[in-house]
């Protein structure tokens, strides 16, 4: 196998991870959820669901314009139901290697999960805590607004041209694109094949980072 550069060798300050899709995969879990949502609702379970993914749960309430509801209620209940409901959450392909090859204070978890949520799934998943994590809660607009990637990027107190942003949903990656960071698509949940100009790369088993001493990181994918 043969490793290229992405990004041409680019040298990178920090890198922004989405978390379901991108280093987790709650699918399952959360489809199960949503479905009772849905069903409870009178909507068209299968219609529904694809709809989901990588928004904020309050939005992709507020998208169905049901008459008579709460939407932070709503969202509420559904995030209860997915702190409950965990079976069938694993890692993304070699996800753990990857993120804890990562110099510390480098990386954060940008999602649109709530921060309980999120540390709930993250830790079902044996996957490292971040030292950073940016959560629904901590921006006024979701993806794929940029505004979480902007916030993750000045927290670590990198400029966001220097970070790379891994997705796996269309609003996250137009939220990257959207930021002024490089994306890279991690297709490992996908079922239909995603048009993108971006990288796309299967899992972190295809993935590698070399780190100069001064901290910045570059990338390479592996291939036949």
């Amino acid at each position: 196998m043969t490793e290229h550069p992405l990004f041409n060798g680019q040298q990178f300050d920090a890198f922004l991870f989405d978390m379901d899709g991108t280093i987790l995969t709650s699918i399952i879990a959360a489809e199960r959820v949503w479905a009772r949502w849905a069903r409870k609702h009178g909507l068209d379970v299968e219609a529904f669901l694809p709809a989901l993914h990588g928004v904020r749960t309050i939005e992709t309430i507020k998208r169905q314009n049901l008459p008579g509801i709460d939407p932070q209620a709503e969202a509420n209940w559904v995030t209860q139901e997915e702190m409950i409901d965990t079976d069938g959450i694993s890692p993304i392909p070699d996800a753990a290697r990857f993120l804890n090859a990562l110099p510390h204070n480098r990386w954060a978890i940008v999602t649109s999960a709530t921060r309980d949520l999120a540390l709930r799934r993250i830790a079902v998943a044996g996957l490292p805590t971040p030292p950073l994590l940016i959560a629904a809660e901590d921006v006024s607009h979701g993806k794929p607004q940029p505004d979480c990637f902007l916030l993750g990027a000045k927290k670590l107190g990198y400029p966001i041209e220097n970070c790379v942003v891994f997705e796996d949903a269309p609003a996250g990656v137009q939220a990257g694109e959207a930021s002024g960071a490089k994306v890279v698509v991690i297709t490992h949940t996908h079922k239909h094949l995603l048009e993108t100009a971006h990288p796309t790369v299967p899992g972190y088993d295809n993935l590698h980072i070399h780190t100069s001493p001064d901290g910045r990181m570059t990338l390479s994918g592996t291939g036949a």
